[in-house]
């Protein structure tokens, strides 16, 4: 049976934003306590490309239609670098966010680095192209490779190896009410009803430090940690707040642009927050982390931070309108409207599409331990050099730590301003943790 199909509309957007802009692409970084041997990750390779068929497939232009296509796709290459110290892999990142995926030989990317300085840690760096994964099938990628890679050294590959049927375009797993006439009047209610919310809150951004068209913009990545018990004592206070984490995420960060962007004598700041959720536990029937496609989804929330706005009311207000997006349906209406959000970037260059953007995938289910090694890290972030003056992260929790990728688009923000920011965000969380207070916005 042929796996080759024409890629979905969100597919296509995908390709599009990887040929155009070099953007969107996800980059998910392990650290591993041994010096990985290069024939056996080879070999995992080799597996998990033939497991998944997505992963052994390319991206063709066949009668002007986009295909993924099996027969001529490239065998998945591991390239190996060698760095002096442990900080160096974020140099190998941001190398890999601002390299398009030639996606008429594959669709996946594999570095390996070597920490010469430290000869038992290892880092595994993918970039995968965003048509056929999101942030929680990149992370799963690495725990595949790794279960492949020890099964090689203990010689436990007495089967052989399965393939994974692949998912249909997103498109079809939606509910019924996304399809047909209903799906395109309820597509374009939303898109109104979206670009009359922009219009009447004007929400401010950080604009652009200096502005470049779209093929000239590079992006670039800070790397920042909570350890174990401030992760803990983040979680707890959220709980105490009746929010969430990734609405407390949201509130720091429109919390710390805010501060950065409010006009003297102003009395109140309009921003808003792009917030991107997993909807694979949301469809009918719910698809499998383990599966690799493009199932998140977005929701825009607009806020109005007063001078008296309150750290955890802002959070709860982030909180009460994704829960009514959700049951309202807004995850799938957004889903249909992708490609004239995209659209409207490339169209308005100059136009900053959100104050801020989150991604955060929560506690990552995989396992510490792969036989004679364990995973430290994992984290990752997606290439956005499209979104220029946004101040983007990225956030998981492994092993009670969260790992907090901020990725900003130059050179419309610099790299000392990114910095200031993200030491300003960190400040922001620190405050609202150990001092037993509820901070407002100008305090």
């Amino acid at each position: 049976m042929s796996n080759d199909r024409n890629l979905g509309h969100l597919e296509q957007v995908m390709e599009v934003l990887n040929n155009r802009a070099k953007t969107w692409n996800l980059v998910t970084i392990s650290r591993i306590n041994k010096s990985l041997d290069r024939e056996i990750l080879s070999q995992a390779i080799d597996m998990i490309q033939y497991r998944h068929p997505r992963l052994n497939s390319r991206i063709i232009n066949s009668n002007n239609h986009l295909r993924f296509q099996t027969e001529g796709t490239a065998k998945i290459a591991l390239h190996i670098v060698n760095k002096l110290d442990n900080e160096q892999w974020q140099e190998v990142v941001n190398d890999e966010m601002n390299k398009k995926i030639d996606s008429s030989q594959n669709l996946l990317r594999v570095v390996l680095i070597h920490i010469l300085n430290d000869n038992h840690i290892s880092y595994l760096i993918t970039t995968v192209h965003h048509a056929i994964a999101d942030g929680t099938f990149s992370i799963q990628l690495h725990s595949q490779i790794f279960t492949y890679y020890q099964k090689v050294v203990s010689g436990d590959l007495i089967n052989p190896v399965n393939i994974l049927p692949p998912i249909p375009p997103i498109k079809k797993l939606l509910p019924q009410w996304t399809k047909g006439f209903r799906g395109r009047i309820n597509s374009i209610l939303f898109l109104l009803q979206l670009a009359f919310e922009k219009i009447w809150h004007r929400p401010e951004t950080l604009g652009f430090q200096k502005y470049v068209p779209i093929a000239k913009r590079h992006c670039n990545i800070i790397h920042r940690q909570l350890n174990p018990d401030f992760t803990q004592q983040f979680v707890n206070r959220c709980r105490q707040e009746s929010t969430t984490v990734n609405s407390a995420l949201c509130a720091a960060m429109m919390f710390t642009v805010g501060r950065k962007i409010i006009k003297l004598n102003s009395k109140d700041v309009r921003v808003n927050c792009l917030s991107y959720l997993d909807l694979r536990r949301r469809l009918k029937p719910a698809i499998d982390e383990e599966h690799p496609a493009v199932l998140a989804t977005s929701l825009m929330g607009f806020h109005t931070i007063k001078t008296n706005t309150s750290f955890w009311e802002l959070a709860r207000q982030v909180k009460k309108k994704l829960d009514a997006g959700i049951k309202q349906g807004d995850i799938f209406k957004t889903v249909l409207i992708v490609k004239q959000l995209i659209d409207f970037c490339f169209i308005f260059p100059k136009q900053v599409a959100a104050t801020v953007s989150v991604s955060n995938i929560g506690k990552v289910n995989i396992p510490k331990v792969y036989g004679e090694f364990e995973l430290e890290e994992i984290s990752f972030a997606a290439s956005h050099a499209l979104y220029a003056g946004v101040f983007v992260l990225h956030a998981a929790t492994f092993q009670e730590k969260m790992l907090l990728n901020f990725v900003f688009s130059q050179p419309s923000i610099s790299q000392q301003i990114m910095e200031e920011l993200v030491n300003n965000f960190m400040s922001c969380v620190f405050d609202v943790c150990h001092f037993n207070l509820d901070m407002s916005f100008i305090s």
